[in-house]
């Protein structure tokens, strides 16, 4: 499967626009820029997101060709944030798959991310198919042509019209999408649908990007909803410790604490301690150390 920095590795800078809409020439070498969507209003970007799920689009990645490191950082972005990241699925490049994941995710989830499946070629079809979900046609949006013609006048490509064709079908996005520009750097937008379903591009450097700059368009739990994670690592294996956890897990459930462990083969085991009060956190973290015979690692 293409991805949508095809263009973007083809041509990584162009002809930066100025911010009246209009393009001013810059120097060959200097890096192109593009004005990004005007932030909201504390307030107004819609409901507090509480819970977020992840869909991983890509023949590739069930195939063993590329290695998905998305699910992995979105994880931890959430995480970082407060959200709880309740699903991730990998599934094909496939229309009915796409159409049924997505309306499922978003009809139970706050914030809904995919990845993938928005190039030029043929198998890219997750703009398409989720105009389908939610019943719009599909329309160019010229603004992300203009960016994306910006970028390949930088590099000097001359493309036949079929290329063109198969360029701008990374500009097809479903109507009435909210259409967010959230990288200066980049021609990429975030394309957001029914106000919680944003669709990224596969490629990781790119997917991390937008993901990261997305984060002012989002309504974010406040700063008391965000988890902390205190590790403990110890040598005993982890059938001596099992007992000791599950006691414990018992103990401190009705105060949102939640205890895992995990083995390493011939190494120890870590024991994770998750929840919101920090300090709570160190407390029963000293105690497991000395219970296990083990250290405090650095907290997250």
């Amino acid at each position: 499967m293409s991805s949508i920095a095809s263009g973007q590795k083809d041509a990584p800078d162009a002809v930066a626009p100025a911010t009246d809409g209009t393009s001013t020439t810059t120097r060959p070498d200097s890096p192109i820029t593009f004005p990004v969507t005007p932030v909201p209003d504390a307030g107004s970007t819609g409901n507090v997101i509480r819970t977020a799920a992840a869909l991983i689009i890509g023949d590739e990645v069930l195939n063993g060709k590329t290695k998905d490191t998305n699910s992995h950082y979105v994880a931890k972005f959430c995480f970082d944030l407060g959200i709880e990241l309740k699903r991730i699925e990998v599934i094909a490049d496939d229309e009915s798959e796409i159409i049924e994941a997505s309306r499922r995710m978003v009809k139970n989830y706050d914030f809904v991310v995919t990845s993938g499946g928005i190039g030029p070629t043929h198998d890219d079809i997750t703009y398409s198919s989720l105009a389908k979900t939610f019943s719009k046609p599909l329309e160019y949006h010229d603004e992300t042509i203009r960016r994306m013609d910006a970028m390949i006048q930088r590099a000097h490509k001359s493309q036949t019209e079929e290329q063109q064709i198969a360029r701008k079908r990374m500009a097809l996005f479903p109507a009435e999408s909210e259409i967010l520009y959230v990288e200066e750097s980049l021609w990429v937008p975030v394309v957001r649908l029914e106000g919680k379903l944003c669709i990224l591009p596969g490629i990781p450097s790119l997917f991390e990007r937008l993901l990261v700059g997305l984060k002012p368009y989002l309504a974010l739990p406040d700063e008391s909803s965000k988890s902390s994670r205190h590790q403990i690592f110890t040598t005993l294996p982890e059938s001596t410790i099992a007992p000791f956890l599950t006691a414990l897990q018992e103990r401190v459930a009705p105060e949102g604490i939640r205890i895992g462990s995990y083995p390493a083969f011939r190494s120890g085991v870590t024991v994770s301690l998750i929840g919101r009060n920090a300090e709570r956190l160190k407390e029963i973290g000293q105690e497991v150390a000395k219970e296990l015979q083990g250290k405090v690692l650095d907290a997250e």
